[in-house]
């Protein structure tokens, strides 16, 4: 079994990604898969409780400044030209300013190089975490007389993922279990906010081996349930409006040690807005672990494997239940097995929660 064969379990069954060539007029749709308080004890030394929910959730991203997807060439009266390319733009930078001014949209870039005309400016970029000036000159297209810099940017992102769960005293939820990764670069995405809606699952494409299923629903776009806070590799934060919108029993979570292979169960959402519960088998409990592949575990639930085939795109972050706790979040499918897949460990889920908000 190949660790490099396996797919995000993904938290989203979707996602669609809003996506534009400095200047075009048009944006072009394309799809694509993929309170600070401790985490495993509460402020008092009692484990800590959450409600585990493993409903499905409309997910909304807004960068922070706009993400470089590709590069272009412009067709000036000059020839072909290359602005981006020229001043050393990469693939997986993010766009933070142009000369002084912030940018977080496709719109407000548009209109800075439109406003500009071909003057020299300088781009404030994010590359590996360290922030770099670059000095480029926007090339004005023979086509529509557009000036561009010949880049295709991203600036936002949705779909659907599964809530794990959500702190019943303070709103905080958790879902997916890792992090929203752009498709083309594989950078992890910048939140400067977001929102989950509600969403409903109106059908399943069934996983087999080799070839991994999905979830596939609608959410809406208008009605806010909570905003994001944290994009992470151990999944997205965020606190409801009203704590009271998901209800159910809080458990506690489970640490580490009490994890253990054997019999488990999930919470999943697979048709509509209902969630139930399924068998599962925790084959093996990793230690140490640098990602979100804390432990491995096998669907043998007749009527999930019956619907899904196993685990399928869009059951991440659907919490893993055991001994009366809840130990984690489904996070990945393994393509060639689509019965299996990892799980990240819900206190290191909570953990990243409590970083996240505290920086």
């Amino acid at each position: 079994m190949q660790d490099t064969n396996e797919r995000h379990g993904s938290g989203v069954a979707v996602w669609f990604f809003r996506t534009l060539l400095l200047l075009a007029a048009a944006v072009v749709m394309t799809v694509a898969l993929v309170p600070g308080a401790q985490a495993a004890e509460s402020q008092n030394g009692s484990p800590r409780s959450v409600i585990p929910l493993g409903r499905a959730v409309g997910i909304k991203l807004f960068a922070q400044g706009v993400l470089v997807v590709g590069l272009s060439d412009i067709t000036t009266d000059q020839g072909l030209a290359s602005p981006a390319r020229a001043c050393g733009l990469q693939e997986g930078d993010v766009i933070t300013h142009i000369n002084d001014a912030q940018v977080s949209s496709i719109e407000e870039v548009q209109t800075i190089l439109q406003d500009l005309e071909g003057q020299e400016m300088e781009l404030t970029v994010l590359r590996d975490e360290e922030s770099q000036e670059v000095t480029t000159r926007a090339a004005q297209c023979s086509t529509d007389g557009a000036y561009k810099l010949g880049a295709w940017i991203r600036d936002s992102m949705a779909g659907i993922g599964t809530l794990t769960f959500v702190d019943p005293e303070t709103g905080l939820f958790g879902t997916l279990g890792h992090g929203i990764n752009d498709v083309d670069t594989a950078v992890l995405m910048k939140l400067q906010s977001g929102a989950i809606t509600p969403a409903s699952v109106a059908g399943v494409v069934k996983g087999v081996n080799g070839r991994p299923g999905e979830l596939r629903g609608a959410f809406s776009s208008s009605q806010d349930l909570g905003t994001l806070y944290a994009n992470t590799e151990s999944g997205v934060f965020g606190h409801l409006q009203d704590p009271g919108t998901f209800t159910g029993t809080p458990v506690p979570v489970a640490t580490a040690e009490e994890v253990h292979t054997g019999q488990a169960t999930i919470l999943a959402n697979v048709a509509g807005t209902e969630v139930e519960e399924y068998t599962v088998e925790i084959l093996k409990v990793y230690s140490n672990t640098s990602d979100t592949r804390d432990l491995m575990l096998r669907v043998t639930d007749p009527r999930l494997l019956e619907k899904t085939g196993g685990i399928v795109q869009g059951m991440s972050g659907s919490p893993i239940l055991q001994d009366g706790k809840l130990v984690g979040a489904v996070t990945h499918v393994l393509i060639d097995h689509a019965d299996r897949g990892y799980g990240i460990l819900a206190q290191n889920m909570l953990d990243q929660a409590a970083q996240a908000q505290n920086t």
